[in-house]
């Protein structure tokens, strides 16, 4: 018995540090796709230093352990490595872990491990561009919707029972619609917001967030994620404000307290929402 265990738990750490590793090259990824991206530029090609754009060889791209034996330096012009290189990789590799784990206790099936691998990694490149750029590209809202909707249809969908027949049914077309209304609800609120400042209180990309989020966690536990940004992103807002390190007028991107609720809302949606009750007392 204390073999199995030992046996068990041998193979689960081995999966986790493999999960971390890949989550440091996947994070190097992530942050040459947040740059290029919103800057509108190829994600094709070779990676450059900003500085010399000199073309870096593989060596030169090891996460954490190029920039450690370069002492963060280009090996070519001696420029400076922005810390923010180190920062995506190693943010990237514990959310890899801690993600794999998360799933696992909500889901037996590996395909929802890697979904929410592949979910995860969107939100890295929403909230890289957001915090740098203020920008959310187009591109991850797609990506974002296209996991959603392959999502749902894991949901919703029994693989040892015949596609067709399943999709042509009321119950099948109530979940769509339902799917898409809660998209729809969720991003109301912001989007209230942006055509009543005329975009000047809220970006359309994160109206275009909101509907994504919707999409993604179902109605309520939608807006449970856009109350947990609200009032993350109203704490932040204070904060900096008593702090002396920004203006009333100061403009703060809201992405970033967008994409921390859907993180907390996408495993622990019951807990949040048990939570909000006893906070507001309603059922």
């Amino acid at each position: 018995m204390i073999f199995f265990e030992i046996s068990a738990f041998a193979g689960m750490t081995t999966t986790y540090i493999f999960i971390g590793i890949l989550g440091l090259f996947i994070g190097s990824f992530l942050n040459v796709l947040a740059d290029r991206l919103s800057k509108e530029q190829s994600i094709g090609g070779r990676s450059k230093c900003d500085t010399c754009k000199h073309i870096l060889a593989w060596y030169d791209l090891i996460p954490i352990i190029s920039f450690t034996l370069l002492k963060g330096k280009c090996r070519y012009c001696k420029a400076s490595i922005a810390f923010g290189h180190v920062y995506s990789e190693i943010i990237t590799g514990v959310l890899f872990i801690l993600t794999w784990h998360l799933s696992n206790q909500l889901y037996g099936l590996i395909q929802f491990h890697i979904l929410h691998l592949v979910i995860t990694s969107i939100l890295i490149v929403m909230l890289l561009s957001d915090i740098r750029y203020q920008i959310i590209p187009d591109e991850m809202q797609i990506a974002l919707g296209l996991v959603a909707i392959v999502k749902f249809f894991l949901l919703t969908i029994n693989p040892y029972t015949s596609i067709v027949t399943q999709i042509f049914t009321i119950e099948f077309l109530s979940q769509i619609a339902q799917f898409i209304g809660g998209g729809i609800i969720v991003m109301l609120p912001l989007l209230a917001i942006f055509l009543i400042t005329k975009g000047k209180g809220m970006g359309f990309g994160d109206v275009k967030l909101t509907f994504n989020m919707g999409l993604l966690l179902g109605l309520w536990s939608g807006l449970y994620a856009l109350y947990l940004g609200f009032i993350s992103g109203g704490l932040a807002g204070a904060l900096i404000l008593l702090t002396k390190r920004g203006k009333l007028k100061s403009k703060i991107a809201f992405g970033p307290f967008l994409i921390l609720g859907t993180y907390i809302v996408l495993f622990y949606a019951y807990e949040v929402g048990e939570l909000l009750q006893k906070i507001y007392g309603f059922r």
